[in-house]
């Protein structure tokens, strides 16, 4: 049976309970079949979540959007970073990503210079509908040790360019991300 969703919720998460994330973090490990972690659920904290409840108040999709500091051309850019987008599997296909991603974009776009995520091959078609890109440069990152190559994210890593930096950003150039534990992309 479909669950039938209000509006989307917006909150910062100082704003979320404990209950309310703890059902965030259920949905998410469900969605991405056990393979979310403590950094991947660290990682999407600290910025802005879009949810979306069934009428039991269960969370039927979620997606977060947090500041990261992204390197390009020598300058330091402010980038809305969008986290763990899901939707409960029975609820898929019903747009419920498609709204998630419109209140996220609308974060993105009016806060971050750009926006970046890294795509699943699942979630992929969804990003692209929406007119994000695949970034056809390098992907790289500023590790304890230096500079770090990311080869492996250059299939993945798609931006959304407007934001306030007016479209500033293009490739080939590399995009040198911040530094986090866990999977950096």
């Amino acid at each position: 049976m479909s669950a039938t969703v209000g509006a989307v919720r917006i909150a910062h998460t100082h704003q979320l309970t404990t209950a309310e994330r703890d059902a965030i973090r259920g949905l998410l490990d469900l969605a991405f079949d056990g393979d979310f972690g403590d950094e991947d659920w660290d990682h999407c904290l600290g910025g802005v979540h879009a949810l979306l409840y069934d009428a039991d108040d269960v969370p039927v999709a979620h997606g977060s959007v947090i500041m990261r500091r992204v390197v390009h051309r020598g300058r330091s850019y402010r980038v809305g970073y969008v986290e763990a987008v899901a939707v409960r599997a029975q609820e898929r296909r019903r747009g419920f990503g498609d709204r998630i991603m419109e209140t996220l974009e609308g974060v993105i776009d009016r806060a971050y210079d750009f926006g970046a995520l890294s795509a699943s091959d699942a979630g992929a078609a969804l990003y692209r509908s929406r007119g994000w890109t695949l970034w056809q440069g390098r992907i790289e990152t500023a590790g304890p040790d230096g500079l770090v190559p990311l080869p492996e994210e250059e299939d993945s890593t798609f931006v959304r360019i407007g934001g306030t930096s007016g479209g500033l950003v293009v490739p080939p150039d590399a995009l040198l991300f911040d530094w986090r534990d866990g999977d950096v992309i």
